[in-house]
């Protein structure tokens, strides 16, 4: 695509700046990717993404060869050059999911002098509600002659598939103050495919904390849900795919229980629509149980565990996956790192593999013991978790693995092995929301589980209201 010269400046290059340097290089722009960490800047400038995700290393390694794209640590002169400068920062999160803008807030400050007359400031970074409207402010101090050029149009990646959901998303969200700015936007993106939503500053940002709060939400209430399919024997799975089929939830909908959401994105949101909340004084009670759920769910497999040997003092565990999820390297707030703390505080002895995890990302001292194939990990544990997707885990060799264990128990978090293909090779099986889970032969407490049912005459004595909405 050569019909564009427009120089364009990302700013900050992890997984976000970097997928948005390479992806509109692709697109036909000349772009300056920055970083203050020099080391980041020379490992790019030999192709070497700082995470892996798929096509990301080639793509970056053919621009660099045509010459529309390079990375520098210069801000000043990248963005002195720049007709559009993009804040790309993944927004830093702390243990409590608490969001920190203060890099995205002082590097507008210092890139605000030197910004071209007209140059179009474009944030992707994830952030409160409220907060482009005060960074326009700052740029008008900077420029008082100046109407601020600064739009929203919040990131949509998902690792393991960044570049496609860049170059074709699902919808574009364009938060701007004006119709000059929403049009220089729509004209940047001109060939990126997908339908334009515009919107004004802040209901962009409410857009994306409300897409990330309700995508919280459907998780939580598929694990939940999981938990009493696996209190009654009923499959989740068969669950899901039911309704999945009702039009009104549709076919992609998050309702397959399984792991809890991790990796900060959802919990962030979710932390500054409670902020909001309280600041209005306005009550968030489902919020607030959105994470009372995934917190229980983060510890299931220590129940799960408990129950079937008693104590994890002692027990030997292998884990299969680190990262989040696959098609990633980043063990940035991972659940399965997460489950290791909890295991090895509690007395146990856990060995892991996974065939893509950066652990150089690790901030603490190992705590477990790493192992170079699946194989390794298993030998002679009690009990082998499945904590990431990878497609290498459903080719494994069952038989052996039976054979390596000391117990041969396989824990599905993410239900993706197929059940009767590990119990024929001798052994069990336990997902999660599949009704896989033992259970005590006198079952549910029949008169109980009764008690709290209304009869059916006391059904019909409702209002309907139930009927009109299903």
């Amino acid at each position: 695509m050569p019909r564009r010269a427009t120089q364009v400046c990302t700013i900050g290059l992890w997984h976000l700046g970097v997928v948005t340097s390479a992806c509109l290089a692709k697109l036909g722009y000349r772009v300056i990717g920055v970083d203050a960490d020099r080391e980041r800047i020379e490992r790019l400038m030999r192709g070497e993404p700082p995470l892996f995700e798929p096509g990301l290393a080639e793509l970056i390694q053919q621009h660099l060869a045509d010459g529309r794209l390079t990375f520098t640590s210069n801000l000043e002169e990248a963005v002195r050059r720049a007709e559009t400068v993009i804040i790309a920062f993944d927004t830093p999160v702390d243990a409590n999911d608490e969001i920190d803008v203060s890099p995205v807030r002082e590097t507008i400050r210092a890139i605000a002098p030197w910004l071209q007359p007209r140059a179009m400031v474009l944030m992707e970074s994830q952030m409160p509600v409220g907060t482009c409207q005060r960074l326009s402010h700052i740029l008008q101090q900077a420029q008082p002659t100046q109407p601020p050029r600064l739009a929203y149009v919040p990131e949509n990646l998902r690792l393991g598939n960044a570049l496609a959901r860049f170059l074709n998303p699902t919808m574009l969200i364009i938060g701007a103050q004006d119709e000059s700015a929403k049009e220089a936007v729509d004209a940047f993106f001109s060939d990126v495919p997908s339908p334009r939503i515009f919107m004004d500053l802040a209901t962009a940002e409410m857009t994306k904390h409300a897409l990330n709060a309700f995508f919280a939400t459907c998780v939580s209430f598929a694990n939940e849900l999981g938990q009493l399919c696996d209190a009654v024997g009923a499959d989740g799975l068969k669950v899901a795919d039911a309704l999945r089929a009702d039009e009104r939830i549709g076919r992609h909908a998050l309702v397959v229980p399984g792991a809890p959401f991790g990796g900060g994105t959802l919990a962030r949101d979710l932390r500054v629509l409670q902020h909001v909340g309280r600041a209005h004084e306005s009550a968030t009670p489902l919020l607030d149980a959105i994470f009372e759920v995934n917190e229980r769910q983060k510890r299931l497999v220590l129940t799960r565990l408990t129950h079937r040997f008693g104590t994890l003092s002692g027990l030997k565990v292998g884990l299969l996956g680190l990262t989040y999820k696959a098609g990633t390297s980043t063990l940035r707030r991972s659940p399965a790192l997460e489950l290791i703390g909890h295991l090895v505080a509690a007395g146990a002895q856990v060995s892991a593999y996974d065939p893509k995890a950066d652990m150089s990302e690790l901030r603490s001292a190992m705590t477990f013991r790493l192992c170079h194939s699946a194989y390794e990990a298993a030998e002679g544990m009690d009990a082998l978790v499945i904590s990431t997707e990878w497609p290498e885990f459903r080719e494994l060799d069952f038989r052996a693995l039976r054979n390596t264990l000391r117990t041969p128990l396989i824990l599905d978090t993410k239900n993706f092995l197929d059940p009767a293909m590990v119990m024929k090779a001798g052994c069990q099986y336990i997902g999660i929301g599949r009704g896989t889970v033992p259970r005590p032969a006198a079952g549910p407490k029949g008169p109980a589980l009764r008690a709290a049912l209304p009869s059916a005459a006391a059904a019909g004595r409702g209002t309907g209201a139930e009927e009109q909405r299903s």
